[in-house]
């Protein structure tokens, strides 16, 4: 079965003043929607058709770029939608706050962490926080459409928060200023969807 564009569960607008109507409408119904295109494409007739994304990436020949570019970029924007709300923001709870508080001494530390990894990875990528199955969480960052599913990237585990940091993602709102783009970010992080995506994750 092929891969859908999925649907967005709030409006483009729904996220301003944050993120922009007109970049989450470019963003979800022109790149995303290339990306699902792209790679139906490319596992048209293979052994991969059928497999969840999941697999595909878990199992990626990170020489096949067409799967590797569009399936990473099918998988992260997919992520990237559930993990923002009109109501997101303020902060974790449960174990997964007390999970950040092992790993980095504090939230502040960790939005510290996060936001550093996002505005220092070169050119095009995604900054990420993970889980890995003993329930510790790291933040790592990946280039291009690469994501830690995928085989020896060097950033291990599931990934439960994911922000897009290709010029694509804020440049008609925030034009050079990532690091603004990336505090922004924190005020729609659904909290909730991310404490999910970690209890699934261990």
């Amino acid at each position: 079965m092929a891969f859908e564009l999925p649907a967005l569960s709030y409006a483009y607008n729904a996220l301003e003043p944050h993120i922009d109507a007109r970049t989450m409408e470019i963003h979800h119904s022109k790149h995303h929607n290339g990306y699902t295109t792209k790679l139906n494409s490319a596992i048209t007739d293979t052994p991969l058709a059928g497999q969840s994304i999941e697999s595909i990436l878990n199992n990626l020949d990170l020489e096949n770029k067409a799967v590797r570019n569009n399936g990473g970029g099918f998988f992260n924007h997919c992520l990237f939608w559930e993990v923002m709300s009109p109501n997101g923001g303020g902060l974790p709870s449960g174990k997964l706050a007390a999970a950040i508080d092992t790993e980095f001494g504090s939230f502040d530390d960790f939005k510290t962490a996060f936001a550093n990894a996002a505005a220092t990875q070169f050119g095009s990528g995604w900054a990420w926080l993970c889980v890995d199955a003993n329930g510790s969480v790291k933040v790592c960052a990946t280039a291009n459409q690469d994501n830690p599913l995928m085989p020896g990237i060097g950033c291990e585990g599931s990934p439960i928060l994911g922000i897009d940091v290709w010029e694509h993602a804020y440049y008609l709102n925030y034009q050079n200023r990532r690091p603004d783009y990336i505090d922004a970010f924190f005020n729609v992080i659904d909290w909730n969807k991310v404490a999910s995506l970690y209890d699934k994750g261990i």
